[in-house]
């Protein structure tokens, strides 16, 4: 059954003549950056896809509403809301039925925008494997929502603070078509360079779009547009203290007991972290109302 969806002004117009449009997230806007940065952001990344000729669709449920394609109000509202659960595919229908407002996953992305008939998602950096993934399986959603959901996801590579050769061997696994655009490495997000080489490659939009149409749906990983204007040294040299940093943190959080339990299920942003102990170990966990939330599986915050 098809959910219900409202679609933006821009959208439904674009959808009755047929024109291109691009699905985007929101968690980017309710729990990526504070306002109104978040919002400026939001607004940008929209004119950019007009600026190419085509429409944006950003993707949220409002008061159990799916909508597709947001007017200017209702962006400027959903930045400023601190109350808003962040919806991934085990999220999304109780969101709708419960009547509750939440900002869209790549992976309820995706499911949205497919259920509208929106062909191509673009976004910044996908969820993947987790650091230390092979005692607490922690692998996220968005993974196995690309093996099984015929959307495009153009993106600047998995998130930095992934274990990526991991994320990529499940990618593999799952049979989803990786392309880096322009060059062979694979980027991670915000790194041109994550030191690994991608599966496949592309090199003009079209080689791209001839893939997506024979396979329906693929990963496109473009690195990020500054990066490209640096030097390949400098590059590799700034993802090198990255993952070094990112090292040292994980030590330092491990040494003074500190564990992050559990990736909050829908209700993770809007309600605020409470510390807590709990026999020998700290946990941070999520409120949503007053009530702590149970978490929706064994993920890393």
């Amino acid at each position: 059954m098809t959910p219900d969806i409202r679609y933006s002004t821009e959208v439904a117009a674009a959808r009755e003549l047929g024109g291109p449009i691009v699905a985007l997230e929101s968690t980017i806007i309710t729990h990526g950056m504070p306002y109104p940065r978040n919002l400026e952001t939001a607004r940008a990344v929209e004119n950019d896809i007009r600026t190419a000729g085509a429409v944006p669709a950003t993707i949220a449920v409002i008061d159990g509403v799916l909508h597709v394609g947001l007017e200017g109000a209702e962006l400027e509202a959903l930045a400023q809301r601190s109350d808003v659960a962040k919806l991934s595919r085990a999220d999304l229908a109780v969101a709708m039925a419960t009547g509750i407002s939440g900002a869209t996953t790549v992976a309820a992305t995706m499911i949205a925008a497919r259920a509208a008939g929106i062909r191509v998602f673009a976004t910044g950096g996908i969820g993947g494997v987790h650091k230390g993934a092979e005692d607490s399986f922690d692998i996220s959603a968005d993974l196995q929502e690309l093996a099984q959901t015929p959307v495009t996801v153009v993106c600047a590579g998995a998130k930095a603070i992934l274990d990526l050769p991991k994320t990529l061997e499940v990618l593999e696994t799952l049979g989803v078509p990786v392309f880096a655009y322009g060059q062979d490495a694979l980027p991670a997000f915000w790194s041109r360079d994550s030191g690994l080489a991608a599966p496949l490659r592309a090199d003009m939009p079209a080689d791209a779009a001839l893939v997506v149409v024979a396979l329906l749906a693929a990963l496109v990983v473009i690195a990020v547009a500054l990066a490209r204007l640096l030097a390949a040294v400098a590059v590799l040299l700034g993802f090198l203290l990255l993952a070094a940093g990112l090292r040292i943190a994980l030590r330092l959080a491990q040494k003074a007991g500190v564990v992050l339990i559990g990736k909050a299920s829908a209700f993770d942003r809007g309600s605020r972290q409470k510390l807590c102990s709990s026999t020998r170990r700290n946990c941070f966990r999520p409120t949503f109302s007053g009530v702590t939330v149970r978490f929706s599986g064994p993920h890393l915050w």
